[in-house]
C-alpha cells in the first residue's frame, strides 16, 4: 500500500515538473506567431468564460439613443479600431501581428451582437489576459465603456448617421502654433 501511494504521489508531482522543465527549457512557444502550447486555449477560454458568467452585468438593454451610439463611436475609434479594426477596412499591422488575432468587430462571424451588452462591458473593463485585449478600468468611464458596449451590441444594425460617423475618416490635426 506504502508503495502504490508513493506511486500516486509521484505522478501527481511528474505532470507540474514535466511542465516547469518544458518551460524553462525554451521549448514553450512565447512568440505571437508560434502556435498555442497544448490545452492553452482550453484553459484559457474555460476561465475567461467561468469569470464573466459570474462577474458581467446582466440587466443592461441593448436599446441605445443616437447620442450613446455616437458617444460609442468616438469611444471606439480612439481605444479599440487599431486592433479591432473599422467597417470595410482591413486589419491594421498591429492586429495582423498579435496572437490570438483579435477579431475584426465589424466583419461579419466576428461581431459582437449575439453577446449580452455586459459581457461586452466586462471585457472592455476588465481586458482579456494572454491576448493583447486591455483592461480600460481607470482609463475610460463607466459610460464610456458602456456607450462602446452598446455601439458592438448593434453594430449589425447601425443606422445610417452612426455608421458614416464611424466610417468617416479621422480629421487631421491642426497644424502647431509657430506664434511665440
Amino acid at each position: 500500500m506504502g508503495k502504490f501511494i508513493i506511486g500516486i504521489i509521484f505522478g501527481i508531482l511528474l505532470v507540474p515538473a514535466a511542465f516547469y522543465l518544458y518551460c524553462v527549457s525554451g521549448y514553450a512557444p512565447v512568440a505571437t506567431a508560434a502556435s498555442p502550447m497544448p490545452f492553452e486555449r482550453f484553459f484559457a477560454k474555460t476561465a475567461l468564460h467561468a469569470a464573466i458568467n459570474r462577474e458581467a452585468p446582466k440587466t443592461h438593454s441593448t436599446r441605445a439613443s443616437d447620442g450613446e451610439l455616437l458617444a460609442g463611436v468616438d469611444v471606439y475609434r480612439h481605444n479599440c479600431a487599431g486592433c479591432h479594426g473599422l467597417p470595410d477596412t482591413p486589419p491594421s499591422n498591429v492586429a495582423k501581428g498579435m496572437f490570438p488575432p483579435p477579431p475584426q468587430l465589424f466583419e461579419p462571424g466576428h461581431m459582437v451582437t449575439d453577446d449580452p451588452v455586459g459581457v461586452t462591458y466586462w471585457k472592455a473593463k476588465h481586458g482579456i489576459r494572454l491576448t493583447g485585449m486591455p483592461g480600460f478600468t481607470g482609463l475610460l468611464t463607466d459610460e464610456q465603456l458602456w456607450n462602446v458596449s452598446l455601439l458592438l451590441a448593434n453594430a449589425d444594425r447601425l443606422p445610417p448617421d452612426i455608421k458614416q460617423a464611424l466610417e468617416a475618416q479621422p480629421q487631421a490635426a491642426p497644424p502647431p502654433s509657430t506664434k511665440k
